[in-house]
């Protein structure tokens, strides 16, 4: 860049680009450049690649600066451009000490965290030059601001880390410190109102999962564990991560609750912070293998991928693994593709199936053991869980739901409905349907009830009241 006398007072010399403008402060001839042409607006000057915003922010030309940020143009000031070094223009007013310059750019909304390509803050930037001109002004105005005191560049340093290498003590530290110490106080009790709210939303989605005690016990040390890391951050304590995902083997027979749990389960561990998205991708071996060579491996990265972020499903998952005597087909490929993804931390993987398939899948697969740590056994479903099931239906009807808007009369209670299952079902039956049993007990007694609405009824709670009558009806009709 060329060297221009700063002519504004003088009027001797006129500088001739937008940058020089900027920089001197030349606020006469900026404006008449900018109003011929307004494509200068956000224009890069060589090598450095800085806008005039950048210029004047770092020269401390509040004049040039509020032009700027009131310009009426079809076009906005980029508030954050960046220059070679990644570089907003509140950096280079904060590292240059330009304090009425940085407050103009917080006013309208200038990200104080922004991070350059090394990670760094404009409160770090600004300590350093506290340091050299013995000038906490700079430094305090990020502070009102709130900036962070714990935020980190790419050395894993953050403000008060990088003061402490220079000096043990003094104004500039405790300044730092005082903040530090009231941003973690907020931080924290931020933290613990958010961990009660989700704490709270666990147990509520816990309630709608019958039995199953072990795996709730386990959710809640998952969410706990989850959210104290995050009060952990809040105090500044580094190097907490989340580890890795807990992959895991639902057993159990059909209608136990399987790929309900998955569901919650996706929703639970996406809102504690586990997973990025709550949804839940079921596949089953005829989504993963292929009939040809090379099919397979395409077919099975195509389903991770579309599972990324939250819950790959793998239902009947034994069915990949290869039987005592079998010929070879293209499910074990497809098993360790999965298992392949399964410590990128992208995915997190639950296999599903019958009790001893599974079992003797698992023990046959040393991959398969290694990366499944965590297998939950779903016991068939017995007569009074089977009537809260019911229950639990009836009060958290899907949307479209044939039930939605009907209701349960005072006889249906758990008790009642319990005792007409276990009088009217045999084991065998029961563990063959499990949950289906109560969905098809719901919809043949809205089919009784249908039959039983007289013609002359005219009262709104006898159409969409089920009765102990109707369900006695609907389980003579139960598959044997």
């Amino acid at each position: 860049m060329e060297n221009h006398e700063d002519t504004q007072s003088s009027g001797s010399e006129k500088h001739t680009t937008i940058h020089c403008c900027a920089e001197s402060g030349d606020i006469d001839a900026f404006e008449k450049l900018l109003q011929d042409n307004p494509a200068l607006l956000n224009e890069r000057n060589a090598i450095m690649l800085e806008t005039p915003l950048h210029l004047s922010a770092g020269n401390n030309k509040t004049n040039i600066v509020k032009f700027l940020l009131d310009w009426r143009g079809d076009d906005k000031v980029d508030l954050e451009a960046k220059n070679t070094y990644g570089e907003t223009p509140l950096h280079v007013a904060a590292k240059n000490g330009c304090n009425e310059a940085a407050r103009l750019l917080l006013a309208h909304g200038a990200l104080i965290e922004a991070k350059t390509k090394y990670g760094v803050t404009p409160l770090m930037l600004s300590v350093y030059h506290s340091l050299r001109a013995e000038d906490c002004s700079i430094v305090r105005t990020l502070l009102e601001h709130n900036a962070d005191c714990d935020a980190t560049d790419d050395e894993d340093m953050n403000p008060v880390d990088h003061l402490s290498k220079i000096q043990e003590s003094g104004k500039l530290r405790d300044l730092l410190l005082s903040h530090q110490q009231e941003q973690r106080k907020t931080k924290v009790q931020e933290a613990i109102s958010k961990q009660n709210e989700r704490m709270d939303a666990l147990e509520k989605e816990l309630s709608n999962i019958v039995g199953l005690d072990e795996l709730k016990t386990q959710l809640r040390k998952w969410a706990k564990g989850i959210l104290l890391n995050e009060r952990r951050k809040a105090i500044g304590l580094k190097n907490v991560t989340a580890g890795r995902l807990p992959h895991m083997a639902f057993l159990g027979n059909p209608g136990t609750g399987k790929t309900m749990v998955a569901g919650i389960l996706g929703r639970l561990l996406h809102n504690v912070g586990i997973l990025q998205i709550g949804n839940v991708k079921k596949v089953e071996r005829a989504d993963l293998v292929g009939k040809y060579i090379g099919q397979t491996g395409y077919k099975t990265r195509e389903k991770i991928q579309e599972a990324e972020g939250g819950i790959l499903f793998v239902d009947k998952a034994y069915r990949l693994i290869l039987e005592e005597g079998s010929c070879r087909d293209y499910g074990l490929e497809a098993l360790e593709e999965i298992m392949s993804c399964m410590d990128n931390g992208k995915v997190l993987v639950i296999f599903a199936g019958y009790i001893e398939a599974m079992e003797r899948a698992i023990s046959s697969n040393e991959g398969f053991s290694r990366r499944v740590t965590n297998i939950f056994h779903f016991k068939d479903l017995s007569c009074e869980e089977l009537a809260n099931v019911l229950h639990l239906k009836m009060h958290n009807q899907a949307k479209n739901s044939l039930l939605q808007g009907f209701k349960l009369h005072s006889s249906c209670t758990i008790n009642a409905i319990s005792e007409l299952i276990k009088r009217e079902t045999i084991k065998t039956q029961r563990m063959k349907m499990n949950g289906s049993l109560v969905d098809i007990m719901l919809n043949n007694a809205k089919r009784n009830l249908d039959v039983r609405i007289s013609d002359d009824c005219t009262e709104r709670d006898e159409f969409l009241t089920i009765k102990l009558e109707d369900f006695e009806a609907a389980v003579k009709f139960l598959p044997q």
